[in-house]
């Protein structure tokens, strides 16, 4: 066996162990891997450095950069979102139904973890430890390969945390990382390791999400890409858009819940898309524009808006680029959203509740937003404490992702006798 099989074997094995794991001691591991990440921050600081230095040295985009960068404010949150997940409910136990037979069974269906969760991700290296928590805190023991660039971080975090299960009587075995190689091996294990793998989650890019659900012969929950749209309805207070689509996407440009397209009202397009516009380019996004939309683009400053292609409208850019159109109204936008989104996070702006109504129900995907910037879209700030990815399937888990998302189901019944 290659690494990554190996390694999912050792938290195959440590998984009965962690199922039936005390509260106590699951919430003892994750305080203490925030209390070591806390305590070795310059550690974890100094190999995120190294790591930095070596994305730039290859030419990594900026929005990439801003992902893979800690600081110590970063590293700080990070344990801050490890000490909340602590604090949670347990997810599992809970008894979420259950009946008495005619012939006296008592039936009770309780949660259970689902036993081995892999992650297959890229330069995240909070991922690292948002993933261990989440997996402990729901019982099951996790095996972790990070992308090549944020290598040195990801093997500092998980150190850390190995550590900490050690430290609260559990077996480190639980959390296993894969260091990444050249030639995607280790993936490929992953991919194809049947009986140790119970589920494995992709996070990154379109390309990884493709390949990890086209390769996978384990159960893959797929963490969807985010071309997310922000709707400007013809009743829409124009101050209040403006805000939520310059927040949708300058906030933070390189993350799945930034906003990638615009559409507009023609009723109100005249009106509000040439400040719109201009108050985008200012901020340096390119306008991949249709042409009534190009149209009123107005004096911009030269090449800030382009004609879009086809292409343009299901492209999650992750940077600032933005595609706009011009819509008849709530339904061409309803449809528009649901041909060419990714199923993420989609956004009205509105004062028509009927119009919100007719966008909140009509729209498929994970989050649907009305009067609101979809960068709220987060694990952490839906109170999951963190995430372990965002769901845009409807198998199982849809959305951000927590502990009680790693959890699943049996039946426990208890009888006296019966037969049948």
């Amino acid at each position: 066996m290659g690494e990554a099989r190996t390694k999912a074997a050792l938290a195959k094995a440590a998984a009965p162990t962690l199922a039936r794991a005390a509260r106590s001691l699951r919430e003892d591991a994750i305080r203490r891997a925030a209390a070591g990440i806390r305590e070795h921050a310059d550690d974890i600081l100094a190999a995120n450095a190294r790591d930095l230095e070596r994305a730039r040295a290859a030419g990594m985009s900026a929005p990439l950069q801003d992902r893979l960068l800690l600081d110590g404010a970063r590293v700080a949150a990070i344990a801050d979102s490890l000490d909340e997940i602590a604090l949670q409910d347990d997810p599992l136990g809970r008894v979420v139904g259950g009946s008495t037979l005619g012939c006296g069974l008592r039936i009770e269906k309780v949660t259970v973890p689902l036993g081995v969760v892999a992650m297959v991700y890229e330069a995240r290296p909070n991922v690292t430890a948002d993933a261990f928590a989440l997996c402990i805190r729901s019982g099951n023991a996790c095996v972790l390969k990070g992308g090549s660039a944020a290598s040195a971080s990801c093997v500092a975090i998980a150190d850390v945390c190995r550590a900490a299960l050690e430290a609260a009587g559990l077996p480190a075995d639980a959390l296993q990382y894969v260091e990444d190689d050249a030639a995607h091996t280790q993936t490929a294990e992953l991919l194809e390791a049947t009986g140790l793998v119970d589920v494995l989650i992709p996070r990154g890019g379109a390309p990884l999400i493709r390949a990890c659900v086209e390769g996978a012969k384990v159960p893959v929950i797929e963490t969807g890409t985010g071309n997310c749209h922000v709707y400007v309805h013809a009743s829409a207070d124009f101050a209040r858009a403006r805000a939520i689509v310059m927040n949708a996407k300058t906030q933070r440009v390189g993350v799945c819940n930034a906003a990638e397209s615009l559409l507009v009202d023609r009723a109100i397009a005249d009106e509000f898309l040439p400040g719109m516009l201009a108050e985008l380019a200012g901020a340096g996004v390119l306008l991949h524009c249709d042409g009534e939309s190009l149209a009123l683009a107005g004096e911009l400053p030269a090449g800030s808006a382009v004609a879009a292609t086809e292409k343009d409208w299901g492209t999650e850019y992750l940077a600032l680029e933005m595609s706009v159109r011009v819509v008849s109204g709530v339904e061409e936008a309803i449809e528009h959203v649901n041909r060419y989104g990714t199923g993420h996070s989609e956004a009205i702006v509105a004062d028509s509740y009927e119009a919100c109504e007719a966008f909140l129900a009509g729209v498929d995907a994970a989050a649907v937003y009305a009067n609101a910037s979809t960068r709220f879209t987060d694990g952490g700030v839906f109170g999951l404490g963190a995430e372990i990815g965002i769901s845009t399937q409807k198998l199982h888990a849809r959305g951000p992702m927590g502990a009680a998302e790693l959890t699943t189901t049996k039946y426990l019944v208890r009888g006296d006798g019966q037969v049948r």
